[in-house]
């Protein structure tokens, strides 16, 4: 790893590890989980800090009337360490008393819980569900994983040189980093400017409603403001107070996680004044956790990668049959499409063309496995599951929907099918990380030119690239243009290939593996991290203070 190495607290409202510890929602969180690794990996000197979510994002299973609905278990998480300390926030007027918790898992990448639902406390619906509730929980959860997370570090005694925001969710972490300097004396434009020199900012979607703002009367009503002025935080955050214009004013560096995202990036924000330069470092994923062992040994031995993959489809079956009662056939292709229901990412863009979709199905070509959640709040998108659910029932076997998509379905797909789809509308896919961890798998891609696939896929050598089918760029309508490059890739090249060619095939599932098992890994993005942000902001900080940790 890289040495001298700056110590670095990650801020992140959800984190994927494993089905044990489900206070994820989607790529948010198993992407923070896969840097927790990665730092562990690599011997970073790195602390998580989250919520303990105690009932979960949503479990979503399907009605007989093919709509889903969400039920929240709740789980007691006895495995999770209490550390035995707290620390309070104030939060509508109230001293809420957070518990904080710690998995260990990682070694030196520990993972730091703030949790109020425990006996005793009034406040339990602050940690209650992910992303549930109304605004005022939305809020009150911002405020305990960013006031309470520094609070919970300077309380656990660990020094911090630089702290990362996965995206806007943990910006009153800043707001809490100013207001300790201007306690010892600062003033606010000097606090501010010494905060910013410690933090760096992560932003994801570029669809707006993942870009939340406040107003600020509700700000006041949560205790948000603190000591601070209105004018103070229209400075930060504008009015309404938004969380991605704070971050990119609170942070020394921002970046946008993939090279394509950044350009979108830049453009969406370049009205903001007194904003961080916004730069790229491309998201990936852990490999010890999504590449299938039969996949990596085989690939590593330069041995044949089609039996092991057989043996991966072969579980995807056996597990679709268990839960469906439905016999999905080895031989055929299989193509999968896993994503959070959301209008954007065109989950049924498929079978858009009745005449091709059902041909190809009739015929026996093709398999097609969905899965998927929508916002519990989201009627649009629980309408998309409800259509591809009716596929499901249409089709029989040959299309599959499996219910309540967590990490153990993520692996057998993105390890069992034979080709990955993934056809969202430009330029609004950040990443796109389950490409990634198929593409690890040798599981060929079908995609659009978006997100992190046009750093390292290329046409017809490792995928399928709908962008590049016709000698015309897509124009306004990319509904019709991708859904006719998407059935001529299908019929010319992905059906032919895999039922006449099978050396071809095999060829390219290995350049897949060849161009992703490095470049597109949770260890490069990591080492990125260290040395295009943290490192820059460390020096910048060692040039303009002599330390700017505040003591507990």
């Amino acid at each position: 790893m890289i040495n001298p190495q700056p110590k670095i607290a990650y801020f992140c409202m959800e984190y994927g590890l494993d089905n044990k510890l489900p206070i994820y929602a989607g790529g948010l969180g198993i992407l923070a989980g896969d840097y927790l690794k990665a730092a562990a990996d690599l011997d970073a000197p790195v602390a998580g800090i989250g919520l303990l979510w105690r009932q979960d994002y949503t479990e979503q299973l399907i009605g007989e009337d093919g709509r889903p609905y969400d039920v929240y278990p709740s789980y007691d998480y006895a495995f999770v360490k209490d550390t035995g300390l707290t620390v309070t926030v104030k939060v509508r007027g109230a001293d809420v008393v957070c518990k904080i918790r710690l998995v260990d898992q990682f070694n030196n990448a520990p993972l730091y819980l703030l949790d109020t639902n425990f006996p005793g406390s009034d406040h339990g619906w602050m940690t209650s569900k992910l992303y549930g509730g109304v605004e005022q929980d939305r809020i009150a959860a911002e405020m305990l994983l960013g006031i309470g997370g520094v609070r919970a570090l300077r309380t656990l005694g660990i020094e911090t040189d630089i702290y990362h925001f996965n995206e806007g969710h943990a910006v009153f972490a800043g707001l809490e980093l100013i207001r300790e300097k201007m306690e010892q004396g600062m003033a606010f434009t000097e606090a501010w400017e010494a905060t910013r020199r410690q933090i760096v900012f992560t932003t994801h979607t570029p669809v707006e409603a993942g870009n939340e703002s406040h107003d600020f009367g509700i700000l006041q009503h949560m205790s948000t403001l603190m000591d601070f002025t209105n004018d103070q935080l229209q400075q930060i955050g504008g009015n309404p107070f938004s969380m991605t214009i704070a971050g990119l004013r609170l942070s020394n560096i921002t970046n946008a996680v993939s090279a394509q995202h950044s350009k979108t990036a830049q453009n969406m924000w370049q009205h903001v004044d007194n904003a961080a330069p916004i730069i790229d470092v491309t998201n990936g994923v852990h490999a010890a956790t999504w590449q299938d062992n039969r996949i990596r040994s085989a690939y590593k031995n330069a041995g044949d990668l089609w039996q092991p993959h057989l043996e991966a489809k072969q579980d995807l079956i056996d597990y679709i049959k268990s839960e469906t009662n439905s016999q999905l056939a080895l031989e055929t292709l299989t193509i999968g499409f896993a994503r959070r229901a959301a209008p954007y990412k065109r989950s049924e863009l498929i079978f858009r063309d009745t005449e091709k979709i059902d041909r190809l199905l009739q015929d026996g070509k093709l398999q097609l496995v969905f899965s998927g959640k929508a916002h519990p709040n989201d009627t649009l998108g629980k309408d998309i599951i409800q259509r591809l659910v009716q596929m499901d029932r249409k089709y029989g076997k040959q299309v599959i929907f499996l219910e309540n998509y967590d990490m153990e379905i993520a692996k057998l797909l993105t390890s069992g099918c034979d080709v990955w789809l993934n056809n969202p509308r430009r330029p609004l896919e950040a990443s796109g990380t389950s490409g990634m961890k198929a593409a690890m798998n040798g599981v060929l891609n079908i995609s659009v030119v978006d997100g992190w696939i046009a750093e390292g896929a290329k046409h017809k050598v490792n995928a399928w690239l709908l962008d590049e089918v016709f000698d015309t760029a897509p124009d306004s309508n990319q509904d019709e243009y991708d859904l006719r490059a998407l059935y001529h890739v299908l019929y010319d090249e992905v059906i032919p290939i895999y039922y006449d060619d099978h050396q071809r095939w095999v060829n390219m599932m290995r350049a897949s593996i060849d161009m992703s098992q490095y470049d597109f890994s949770a260890q490069r993005m990591l080492k990125d991290y260290y040395e295009k942000m943290y490192l820059a902001s460390k020096r910048e900080n060692s040039l303009t203070s002599s330390s700017i940790y505040v003591k507990a």
